[in-house]
């Protein structure tokens, strides 16, 4: 870290988010250091789509591009550690990572995204990313016209199923228990040819995490290419909380139109702190994040 300890901004994750906050940051001259512990929650996904200039292209692909791009700045500087402790307040925060470095910043940028909580089906955290999936706009395309299922119960069992079936109409919803979808719903999904199963999900039979078929608890099974999956999640950095920000009804990061939190000096980005999880919403999120920072810290210097 060139024994420099003291920085303009410290962003906690280099993935999307943080490397986009930190080249908006490089780019208005500020001493930025970056700590990646390395974890990225699409490390498993085969491909990135739905960004613009790199549809297609891999996730890990993609974010070399991105650190090197971001290193051309000779202001920021990326380090492989794990921020565990914050302390202090706005333009006074200290820092300290799990190597035992101590660094102090003026401001932070949390980009460190969530951690789903997969359910105990075996087989699924294997083809989580691949064939177990989350969103439509990332992965719909090339699961198009193709048997699949959705993993989910209650009203967003509706609302889930309304909007995939835009891509296929071979469409199953797997409730995995004793549905809790309201009757004039379930009229309206089968008037659709979307089936509804109770039966819980036991086993997706998989190879090299593309599902071949599932079992459920019956011993029945069900062709399928893919089974989109709402999951819930925690925040991958406990930080955050430990530090008062406030979080909403949906775990997310409460931020303004700037990403600011609602404690003075802390911003975050990325799937930390928005539903909509892509690679595309995460750069913008930190670019937002990184240039609003510049301009907080050039008022607060005046």
């Amino acid at each position: 870290m060139q024994q420099q300890s003291s920085f303009d901004a410290v962003i906690v994750g280099g993935s999307y988010a943080g490397l986009a906050a930190g080249m908006a940051l490089g780019r208005s001259i500020r001493r930025v250091l970056i700590v990646d512990s390395g974890k990225p929650c699409n490390a498993q996904t085969p491909h990135s789509h739905n960004f613009l200039t790199q549809d297609g292209n891999t996730p890990a692909a993609i974010a070399a591009i991105g650190r090197e791009q971001v290193l051309a700045y000779p202001t920021v500087q990326i380090v492989h550690d794990e921020v565990i402790d914050v302390s202090g307040e706005n333009l006074s925060f200290q820092l300290k990572t799990a190597t035992g470095k101590q660094i102090a910043a003026r401001k932070i940028v949390f980009a460190t995204g969530i951690k789903d909580q997969l359910p105990a089906i075996d087989g699924f955290s294997a083809c989580w990313g691949i064939s177990a999936i989350h969103c439509p706009y990332c992965h719909g395309y090339e699961y198009r016209n193709l048997s699949t299922g959705l993993l989910v119960n209650g009203e967003m069992a509706f609302e889930k199923s309304r909007l995939i079936h835009n891509w296929t109409k071979q469409l199953t919803v797997f409730t995995n228990g004793e549905p809790t979808i309201a009757d004039d719903q379930v009229r309206q999904l089968t008037a659709l040819g979307i089936a509804v199963v109770p039966t819980p999900v036991q086993r997706l039979v998989h190879t090299s995490g593309h599902i071949e078929h599932i079992v459920l608890a019956d011993g029945s099974t069900y062709a399928l290419k893919a089974l989109y999956a709402a999951l819930p999640f925690v925040q991958h950095s406990t930080l955050l909380e430990q530090l008062g920000c406030e979080l909403l009804d949906s775990g997310h990061v409460k931020v303004d139109g700037f990403q600011r939190t609602t404690v003075p000096g802390i911003y975050a980005a990325g799937d930390n702190a928005v539903k909509m999880r892509s690679v595309a919403s995460a750069v913008a999120a930190g670019t937002t994040a990184g240039a609003f920072v510049n301009h907080e810290l050039i008022s607060e210097g005046l």
